[in-house]
């Protein structure tokens, strides 16, 4: 490549991770654990409990390759119900204990015996408890904790290739790129500057040169990375301006091609390079990319002193992330017979860690959409088994969510899905589909089908149909009915004698034997009503409801059809003798001759209200005088009644109609008048009654409205009156 002083294209990388790192310069500040409450990460609502005892640490760091005469301190365990008597006993348990890490049990202080490698093993999970040396009873629950390998600078940089043998152009400019070496340190590139690489020529100056920083670029992306996310940018300066300085970026070589691609910034005039595809550290741990720079507008004029580009390598370093355990399948389908015993082992479910450590996993039921706790799951093993008797017919498919998370870092969580399909026991015996409404005609024939059933089953097809029917053999055979079971699913009922009778029997009940096609089968019995009805000739039913008369009597039709014409001519009769009653003129009054002599007849016309002579009309107009003049005019009384006084508010409030029938009936019980009765005027009404007028004036337009039962009530005097009017209703009504 040909670069001149005046016009040339130097590449500069800068690179940019897009990833937080804590660094654990914290190391000596104590750290404290406690049991009063529970903190959530991300925002979420902090929970308080009762307040308990806790742990507290003093360290979780150790420096590798510690060559010192004595132990390594590392940190101390401490019990707040620890009062210094050495009551408590501190246990150790866990990756190292006992081997590694030893722990005084008494004052809780740890102590590394060997020489740690972090470029070996990074970091030890150990766990915890504090004990009553007395009791040996646990007084806090075990707690996990996590002692790191912290870096020291003890690996040299190492060049990947080597020996390197290039040749270069004679007459070659100064600047021409020669040659890009790589080295890599293993020491921890996240912590302090260990694993930074400076590069110099040690022999071959002064005609070659090294870059200190770059003999080649670097990026580290970690392999959580996003899909789609920018993970660096790189950038090549050019001493021109303006549109001069204008550049394109572009991968032409390498072997991430296709893992990773490159965009350009218009405006900062930098690459941008992002990822196409998930990185994995376990599969691949680096990517080399050879990324060129051109300009975009380009002079003819000065074509002899390019080429107007440059290019240069990158190389991607793959980092390391502690990664959810990965379950061997995407999702989970178990099955389990119902009614299956508590206990009972539906399936398991396998997770690893995807990382190199390979730590051991722990499996859980996330029950937060699961309202009934059906299932639990062996927290080492994954194995799932039943907590509850399981009923295919009330919940045939159960849904549930198993977590996996690893030991070492037990927030990383990794979820999959388990379908448990619950299969069915013949364990519900066959019913009717429904309830049957069976109709025999009177006139059905022997061996004629008067209906067909059919049955259901709760249980799945395989321990349902096919379904069998058949009368109960324990009973005596049914001389009215029989059973044909129709082998396909149905049966037939089917009478076995000629005629019924409503009179004799309106209903009969069948009682017959269902049983299903499971291993074992089971069966149920049920009773069929079959009512007698009267049809017609082509089988539709005419009733089902027997005569109250008919049953009594048990006449035949020929004999309904005399009585029938009995009662018609009886009847006609009724209404010709009515009709020629009405058609001849009675009088309605009864002649003097009448040996009802307590009847008077008056021939001529009263004088009205000046006619004074036979009667004192104003006991009629005053209630209150008439009190007085209580008995007969016409005859004078021998025996004097005593009289019975009422007040003037009795007097003013009483009825018409009962003032009338108080008249009638003390003129019947006065024992000084003659033995017949004289026709009297009233011409006073008294107040309105509710009942209204009495006059016949007033009556209703139509004859059928007015009733005249009640004259029968008046006593022997209006004897004739009512047998008249008596008659005229019953004619009226017939």
């Amino acid at each position: 490549m040909k670069i001149t002083s005046t016009s040339c294209i130097c590449p500069v990388l800068v690179c940019l991770c897009f990833v937080q790192r804590c660094y654990g310069t914290a190391h000596h500040s104590s750290i404290k654990v406690t049991r009063n409450q529970t903190k959530h990460i991300e925002g979420e609502t902090e929970v308080h409990h009762r307040p308990k005892r806790g742990w507290v640490w003093n360290q979780f760091f150790v420096l590798e390759e510690h060559m010192g005469p004595d132990p390594q301190y590392v940190g101390k365990l401490h019990s707040n119900s620890d009062k210094g008597d050495g009551s408590v006993k501190y246990i150790l348990t866990g990756e190292g204990a006992g081997t590694i890490f030893i722990i005084d049990d008494t004052t809780g202080d740890i102590h590394s015996t060997k020489s740690l490698d972090r470029e070996q093993k990074t970091h030890y999970v150990l766990h915890a408890q504090a004990i009553d040396r007395r009791t040996n009873k646990p007084l806090e629950p075990e707690s996990e904790f996590i002692i790191k390998v912290q870096d020291i600078n003890d690996n040299a940089p190492k060049f990947t290739d080597g020996p390197y043998i290039v040749t270069v152009p004679e007459m070659s400019d100064m600047g021409t790129s020669v040659l890009q070496v790589t080295a890599t340190d293993a020491d921890d590139p996240t912590y302090g500057n260990s694993a930074r690489v400076v590069y110099s020529i040690l022999q071959g100056q002064p005609y070659f040169s090294v870059d200190p920083k770059t003999e080649h670029y670097q990026l580290y992306v970690p392999e959580s990375a996003q899909v789609g996310s920018a993970v660096g940018k790189i950038k090549a300066n050019d001493a021109d301006t303006g549109s001069n300085a204008d550049m394109t970026y572009s991968i032409i070589n390498g072997d991430g091609i296709g893992i990773f691609s490159i965009s350009t910034d218009k405006e900062t005039r930098e690459g941008i390079l992002s990822l196409k595809k998930p990185l994995n550290y376990e599969k691949k741990k680096s990517y080399t990319l050879t990324i060129e720079g051109a300009n975009t507008h380009l002079d003819f004029r000065f074509s002899h002193l390019g080429p107007f580009k440059d290019a240069t390598m990158l190389k991607i370093i793959v980092g390391d992330v502690d990664e959810p355990p990965l379950f061997s399948m995407p999702s989970y389908v178990m099955e389990v017979y119902e009614n299956a015993k508590i206990g009972t082992v539906v399936g398991t479910v396998l997770a690893q860690d995807p990382d190199s450590a390979n730590s051991l996993v722990r499996y859980f039921i996330d029950h937060s959409g699961e309202d009934d706790r059906v299932f639990n799951i062996d927290a080492n093993s994954g194995t799932i088994r039943t907590t509850k008797v399981l009923d295919r017919e009330e919940t045939p498919w159960y849904n549930i969510t198993v977590a996996a998370s690893e030991n070492d870092n037990p927030g990383l969580l990794s979820h999959v899905t388990v379908g448990i399909r619950v299969l069915d026991v013949n364990d519900n015996p066959p019913e009717l589909a429904r309830e049957y409404d069976i109709v025999v005609c009177e006139n059905s024939k022997p061996g004629q089908v008067i209906h067909t059933i059919s049955a259901t089953d709760k249980d799945d097809f395989a321990n349902g149909p096919r379904f069998n029917f058949f009368l109960d053999e324990r009973l005596s055979i049914n001389p009215n009915f029989t059973l044909k079971d129709n082998e396909d699913n149905t049966a037939s009922i089917l009478t076995r004698r000629r005629r019924f009778s409503r009179t004799i029997q309106d209903v009969y009940y069948l009682p017959i034997m269902i049983s299903d096609g499971g291993i074992p089968s089971l069966s149920s019995s049920s009773t069929l009503t079959v009512r007698v009805c009267a049809c017609e000739r082509d089988g539709r039913v005419r009733t089902c409801h027997a005569e109250a008369f008919l049953s009594s009597a048990g006449l035949s039709t020929g004999a309904l059809i005399a009585i029938l014409l009995c009662v018609v001519i009886l009847l006609a009769i009724v209404v010709l003798f009515i009709t020629l009653r009405r058609s001849k003129k009675e009088p309605l009054i009864i002649s003097e001759e009448d040996v009802r002599e307590n009847v008077v007849t008056y021939d001529d016309e009263g004088g009205g209200e000046e006619d004074t002579e036979a009667f004192d009309i104003t006991a009629l107009r005053n209630p209150s005088a008439a009190e007085e003049l209580k008995y007969r005019r016409d005859i004078r009384p021998e025996v004097k009644l005593t009289p019975r006084h009422q007040t003037l508010s009795t007097l003013e409030s009483i009825d018409v109609q009962e003032f009338i029938k108080q008249k009638l009936a003390e003129a019947d019980l006065d024992p000084s008048v003659p033995p017949y009765d004289s026709l009297q005027t009233y011409a006073y009404e008294g107040q309105r009654s509710e009942a209204g007028s009495i006059s016949s004036l007033d009556s209703a337009t139509t004859q059928s409205d007015q009733d005249y039962h009640y004259l029968g009530d008046w006593g022997p005097e209006f004897k004739k009156l009512a047998e008249l009017y008596g008659e005229i209703e019953s004619e009226r009504t017939t």
